[in-house]
């Protein structure tokens, strides 16, 4: 322990989705070090992202809103280690911070949502559709122009009240999310890759630390999951490129099949009005070099300001 008269500090967001996450990174580290849990602790910081849930991301800062405080905390010493969704992760990490940890990834599909309807097919005609996330909003877009889409924002209990409310008629989640908290009935359907390609990362956490802590990378390192490792460095290294924020629809998945990794990747119009789509296919260890080149092809097939609002 990097301290052994206090227990190890695990930084997260407050969300009941984040703190059952940084629970199961406890007790993976509980099993892999056999630790009791009071040699942890769970500390929840409050991000920009969480207190302002009236607007959009967009309009507020992007994708660090739900890391900065974190990562503060983390630099300071306040916390030991941070646990992160990393789709929610600028590519960019502030100096002296890494993320070399990742726990096996859960499902990376996106979760159709709604009380009365069963999947985007079956959605009538023009009807409201709520997601705050734009890579969501530009596919459902491209597909189902007619449908109305708007901002739909909050945890998993806030957009269910939504629903039940008349916001909308339907929305989207992660199921790695709902299955995390065990409400995976919550789905009316789980859209296969092919039909919605998820977000970079969608799925997989990662565990965030000082770099010149050796004693909690020793501690980690026993706990990471190699072939996430490898499939989020090659989506992250395609989203680097792309300079991809919450402002921009970006789409990728890497799967790894024996030796090779196969990565596919594309980028919307914000409107839902184009797309351009391709994929990569090659060796496990050049994961991170095929991302870079596959978004390199995109952003040439595009052109200069496709992706903008």
């Amino acid at each position: 322990m990097p301290d052994t008269s206090r227990p190890l500090r695990i930084g997260t967001r407050g969300s009941v989705l984040a703190l059952a996450q940084a629970h199961e990174t406890r007790d993976r580290l509980m099993a892999a070090h056999s630790l009791p849990a009071d040699a942890f602790q769970i500390v929840a910081i409050k991000t920009t992202g969480d207190r302002v849930t009236d607007r959009p991301l967009k309009e507020i800062g992007g994708k660090g809103l739900f890391t900065r405080e974190i990562e503060e905390a983390l630099a300071e010493g306040v916390i030991d280690i941070a646990v992160h969704s990393m789709k929610d992760m600028p590519t960019l990490q502030p100096d002296r911070l890494v993320i070399d940890c990742f726990l096996p990834r859960e499902d990376v599909r996106d979760a159709f949502v709604s009380p009365h309807v069963g999947s985007i097919a079956e959605l009538p005609q023009g009807a409201v559709v709520g997601s705050s996330s734009l890579r969501r909003r530009a596919q459902l877009a491209h597909r189902r122009p007619d449908l109305q889409l708007v901002e739909f924002r909050g945890n998993v209990q806030t957009r269910m009240r939504k629903l039940d409310d008349g916001v909308a008629v339907a929305t989207f989640l992660a199921m790695a999310g709902l299955n995390r908290l065990n409400m995976a009935d919550v789905a009316r359907s789980a859209i296969d890759p092919a039909e919605m390609l998820p977000a970079v990362a969608q799925g997989a956490i990662g565990i965030e630390r000082r770099q010149d802590d050796r004693v909690v990378e020793t501690l980690l390192a026993a706990i990471n999951d190699s072939e996430t490792q490898h499939r989020i460095l090659a989506e992250r290294a395609f989203l680097a490129r792309l300079d991809g924020s919450c402002q921009t629809p970006i789409a990728g998945l890497a799967e790894i099949s024996g030796n090779t990794l196969t990565l596919r990747g594309e980028i919307l119009r914000p409107d839902g009005s184009a797309v351009v789509a391709a994929m990569r296919e090659g060796a496990v260890a050049d994961g991170s070099a095929m991302g870079d080149d596959l978004a390199q092809e995109l952003l040439a097939r595009a052109g200069p300001g496709f992706m903008d609002v």
